[in-house]
């Protein structure tokens, strides 16, 4: 103790600044590592102890530690005081039953991890990654290969629909079964199984991809399996499996969107002369898939109960029940037209349909409960139907844009060394890799159980937008060949239908303000919710469990963003060497701050965060990004470390980390101070990341545009016709060609070069070179075949002027004579 006191006495005669400057550091060494309370009051302890502090001193501290530290003087004390403020003031956000429902829907996965500031990233890197198994790859190399070489994608938008021999065969190899289990006659396959083969169907027609993932989405069979009775499901899911019944699922009405809790679709209990309970029933739906062609509708609609006959009440609720679409009342065969795609899109109504109770999904017993059905639903649903046809939808148009770029010559060059096509073109190779890697994670997580609401509305989001950036710039890339309709027409269908995907599932403006981030910090968030709850049931204890942990989490989080931002993450250990760990250490820097400035912002606006929508999408952009840079880490490594996907893995983590940069900037500049000052100032001069290099995004578009294995990996799981008279086979075949010509052409360049040859047109170099024995014969022909090949792939189509309608004036004039003037 002798010792102790001379050297603190010293340290103090050197310069009384010294022990604040160590307390300071300690502080810092216990927020960061998340020391508990008491191992704080020792190291205070300490300081007073050092400095000779007196008597009233220490009685301040001692009683500081006691209203603190002691749970039981604590909630007596300052909980219960911080808990009537709250109250009075309204601070906390209030949550409806429905809110309630949908936040508890579904479970917290590695997004929980994401969100604490301190995530544990050998676990994240070791959650599953997994391929198709056996079986599932066979139906995708065989059935699904299959019904994709039948389906005509021009022929089929053209006609509104599939053809009724792919339908057939949609029957016949139980597509409508994909979920449902062998033991009721489906394919019982996995999430992965069922995200792959309707990412393959959508990339040759978005009709028969969507007639497709439907059914094998939210509806009737899914939510037999989950929720239904054993005779539900012995009746339904057979005949659902063979094609027998073709379902649809109606949620969505004028007045109800997103807010699919405002449906005004009611139904009421009454007793029949029979004796038997039964639902009376008035719906109008709209944008309901398949409904025109439907043969069991799922309803979800209002009950009402005034007789209260089922013992729930006189309003149980939100209610789901399946009714046969022959029954009395219910009024089908119209169709929306979404774009034009070639979908059955409908409206559908019900009046005064008549069903029996046990209609509803699970029995009688399960009224009420249709709202916690549906949000556990989506919270699987919105990881797999969407993502995978935009994921699909990436890949196709990587491939394209790089033969496209290959084949198309402007200045006799290919577009595909002008950096100015080079740019768009790393973005949609970089949107590749990103996004295969975010479908096949979320997939691994759904595998084996996991129902994370807020990553699959992530994954919606964000896959959906990012397909439509790919798309965007697709068009761009091939010009005029984009916007002539036809069928050789590789991108301008997707191009129509892509707002489709940004739309159903929930608008992704809501998506993204609301859900991601808005449920997500009180759904994620270690403690926030159970606070809310707390105060909301009046239960103190639990309240100041919630409250002072949560407390200890800022304090946590505050130091580790701090340090972390000094260090610029190197202070954090990585899971693992190489490449990657530098990004690893980057992502827990991120993960810090963004857990830290979400309670500030938490702190500052309260209840009034969720009507926050700009602050709010900004933390769901870096809240989104995080999840993406995981899911492509965990590529890289489940991959092997690939050497030559190296330009990928940066690419695709730079782009990840600005613009996780980008979002904290805009919302630093649009908070109050000191956000928009100093640490508005200190994050632009010390970034997370920065923008991709031009020269690394000419690597990614020199990947697109060379045939061979890395090219086929980074777009695998598309179809790819090999039919030359195919509009994506032809595109395919002339790529190779004028590939591998391009050699040819070095040897005649090289020849002109070294004087061997006099510049001339291409066509009288290529028979001079064969004169010279510069080239081969053989490899002349080579040449010519290319740019046949070459020539025909950038045709577009033209009609006939009879194919279209004639204009109304035109009609007019032609029936009209016309007097030729008399001339004097």
């Amino acid at each position: 103790m002798q010792l102790f006191e001379t050297l603190y006495g010293s340290l103090v005669n050197v310069s009384p600044i010294l022990p604040i400057v160590a307390l300071l550091f300690v502080s810092l060494i216990f927020g960061y590592t998340g020391a508990p309370f008491w191992f704080w009051a020792l190291a205070a302890a300490a300081v007073l102890f050092g400095l000779g502090a007196g008597s009233w001193t220490w009685g301040v501290s001692a009683l500081l530690i006691l209203l603190f530290g002691v749970p039981a003087i604590r909630r007596t004390t300052v909980t219960t005081i911080i808990m009537k403020t709250l109250k009075a003031l309204n601070f906390l956000p209030a949550i409806s039953e429905t809110e309630r429902t949908a936040i508890e829907a579904g479970n917290i996965w590695v997004d929980g991890e994401l969100f604490s500031g301190r995530p544990n990233l050998k676990r994240l890197l070791s959650e599953p990654y997994p391929d198709l198994n056996e079986e599932e790859q066979a139906y995708l190399d065989g059935p699904v290969e299959e019904v994709c070489r039948m389906t005509d994608p021009w022929e089929t938008f053209i006609r509104k629909d599939l053809s009724p021999e792919v339908w057939d065969y949609l029957r016949k190899q139980r597509f409508m079964g994909i979920i449902i289990p062998k033991e009721y006659g489906g394919l019982g396959f996995s999430p992965s199984g069922n995200s792959a083969i309707a990412g393959k169907l959508g990339t040759r027609s978005a009709g028969l991809g969507n007639t497709v993932a439907v059914p094998n989405s939210l509806g009737p069979a899914e939510l037999l399996l989950h929720y239904g009775l054993e005779e539900q499901k012995k009746h339904y899911l057979p005949r659902l499996a063979n094609g027998e019944e073709i379902p649809c699922f109606a949620l969505t009405e004028p007045n109800a969107g997103s807010d699919a809790g405002a449906i005004s679709s009611n139904g009421e209990v009454f007793r029949g002369e029979d004796g038997k309970l039964y639902l009376r029933l008035n719906w109008k739906k709209r944008y309901i898939t398949l409904a025109a062609i439907s043969t069991v509708l799922g309803l979800a609609f209002k009950l009402r109960d005034p007789e209260n006959l089922l013992g729930k009440g006189t309003h149980p609720g939100i209610t789901l029940a399946l009714i046969p679409t022959d029954t009395p009342g219910v009024v089908l065969g119209r169709r929306h037209d979404p774009l034009g795609v070639p979908f059955y899109n409908c409206p559908t109504e019900g009046h005064d349909v008549v069903v029996p109770v046990d209609a509803i999904i699970g029995g009688p017993e399960q009224a009420g409960n249709g709202w916690q059905f549906l949000m556990e639903s989506l919270s699987v649903g919105r990881g797999i139907t969407l993502p995978a046809g935009c994921a699909a939808g990436i890949k196709y148009v990587a491939r394209i844009t790089g033969a496209y770029a290959t084949v198309r010559r402007q200045f006799g060059l290919s577009i595909g060394r002008f950096e100015g096509i080079q740019e768009p073109l790393a973005r949609i190779g970089g949107y590749a890799y990103i996004f295969e890697a975010a479908r096949r994670y979320t997939c691994g997580g759904l595998d084996v159980g996991q129902k994370p609401a807020i990553v699959t509305a992530i994954a919606k989001y964000t896959f959906t937008e990012h397909c439509r950036q790919a798309i965007n710039d697709g068009m761009d890339i091939l010009g005029g060949a984009g916007i002539a309709m036809g069928p050789r027409n590789l991108l301008a269908r997707g191009y129509i239908g892509m707002p489709i995907s940004i739309t159903v599932e929930g608008a992704n403006i809501l998506t993204r303000t609301l859900m991601i981030f808005g449920q997500g910090a009180i759904r994620c968030h270690p403690y926030a919710y159970q606070e809310i709850k707390s105060l909301m049931n009046g239960d103190l204890k639990g309240f100041d469990r919630a409250l002072w942990g949560h407390v200890g989490h800022v304090v946590r989080n505050f130091s580790r963003s701090f340090v972390l931002s000094l260090t610029r993450g190197y202070l954090t250990k990585s899971p693992v060497r190489g490449p990657a760990a530098k990004y690893i250490r980057k992502l827990n820097w991120a993960s810090a701050s963004f857990a830290f400035f979400a309670d500030m912002a938490m702190g500052l606006y309260g209840g009034n965060l969720k009507r926050k929508g700009k602050l709010t999408g900004r933390f769901g952009d870096i809240f989104s990004w995080l999840y993406l840079a995981t899911a492509t880490l965990r590529r890289f490594e489940a991959e092997g470390r690939l050497k030559e996907d190296l330009p990928l893995l940066h690419w695709s983590m730079q782009y990840a980390l600005a613009r996780i940069q980008e979002a904290f900037d805009q919302m630093f500049r649009n908070m109050i101070f000191p956000f928009r000052g100093p640490i508005a100032w200190w994050s632009r001069l010390n970034p997370l990341g920065k923008p991709p290099s031009d020269k690394l995004g000419a690597q990614i578009a020199q990947i697109l545009q060379i045939p061979g294995k890395q090219r086929d990996a980074l777009t695998k799981g598309i179809y790819l016709p090999e039919d030359v008279d195919d509009a994506v086979g032809r595109l395919e075949n002339a790529f190779k060609l004028v590939y591998e010509a391009d050699s040819i052409f070095r040897k005649i360049r090289k020849a002109v070069r070294a004087k061997q040859l006099e510049k001339d047109k291409p066509e009288n170099l290529i028979s001079k070179a064969v004169e010279a024995g510069i080239i081969s014969k053989e490899e002349a022909d080579h040449l010519a075949r290319a740019e046949e090949a070459r020539n025909d792939a950038i045709q577009v189509d033209s009609f006939p002027l009879s194919e279209f309608p004639v204009p109304p004036q035109v009609e007019k004039e032609a029936e009209t004579e016309i007097e030729e003037p008399v001339l004097n």
